[in-house]
């Protein structure tokens, strides 16, 4: 009870959206299943209690979907933070080189996910390394841009005391560079999650035959599935929260352990 006022706020915003949604479904406002359809429906009813069902190829429960998908998160979200950061922390450091490459990191972000899809397509040949450049393309340019701009913030009396020392450069970089650059690290790591679990969904829709999530829910709209549209949409939404939250987890985790 105590913490009454941490709980009661989001219990009754999501509370009063799905009171609102079955009520505007009840009278016909809208289309889209009422939220208690999901459970009433046979199909959604199953899919929801029942995801680990795998009938072979691409009938297989949501569970196996979501794996596929966060498999092909993983691959291209650790490569672009790898990018990211190294060469943010370049950026950051050579004045010259934020001035020849900026325009270009600037130009390359400003391209959707789905228009990397086809370049992909055509480069790769494959599905399965095309959706993890997707990733990778659209997740880098956050943590790279936020790295830089971490790395620049770094105050100036820490430079001056870092060169009375005469500290090493494994040592600056250790002791200086990523403690007081890891708050803007992790704002960028935390967008790009985001970003890379959208541009997923975004690419397994345009990829035909490829399991996951963003696959569940093209196949559901060319079979006039509504239900299983919305509960793939909840679905994505409730993980997307989760990767959310386990970033914070861990930047606190990290910032704690210094």
């Amino acid at each position: 009870m105590s913490n009454r006022g941490n709980w009661l706020p989001p219990v009754l915003g999501i509370g009063g959206f799905l009171l609102i949604w079955q009520l505007t479904s009840a009278f016909g406002l809208t289309r889209l299943p009422s939220p208690s359809s999901l459970f009433t429906e046979e199909r959604t009813r199953n899919l929801i209690f029942y995801p680990f069902f795998d009938n072979g190829g691409l009938d297989k429960g949501l569970f196996w979907q979501t794996v596929a998908s966060l498999g092909r998160v993983a691959q291209g979200y650790t490569i672009a933070a790898l990018v990211g950061i190294g060469v943010g922390i370049t950026v950051g450091l050579k004045p010259s080189i934020n001035r020849a490459f900026d325009p270009l990191f600037q130009f390359l972000r400003m391209v959707a996910p789905l228009a990397w899809v086809p370049i992909a397509l055509v480069v790769f040949q494959k599905n399965q390394p095309a959706a993890i450049f997707v990733i990778f393309i659209t997740a880098v340019w956050p943590i790279l841009i936020n790295t830089a701009e971490g790395v620049r913030q770094i105050p100036q009396d820490y430079r001056n005391v870092a060169l009375v020392l005469q500290m090493s450069k494994g040592r600056f970089f250790s002791k200086v560079l990523i403690p007081s650059a890891l708050p803007y690290i992790f704002t960028g790591l935390r967008i790009s999650i985001g970003l890379a679990w959208l541009a997923i969904i975004a690419a397994e829709i345009v990829m035909p035959g490829t399991v996951g999530i963003g696959f569940f829910i093209w196949d559901a709209y060319q079979q006039n599935y509504v239900g299983e549209i919305v509960l793939g949409v909840i679905w994505i939404g409730a993980i997307g929260l989760i990767l959310d939250r386990l970033m914070v987890w861990l930047q606190s985790r990290i910032a704690s352990g210094q």
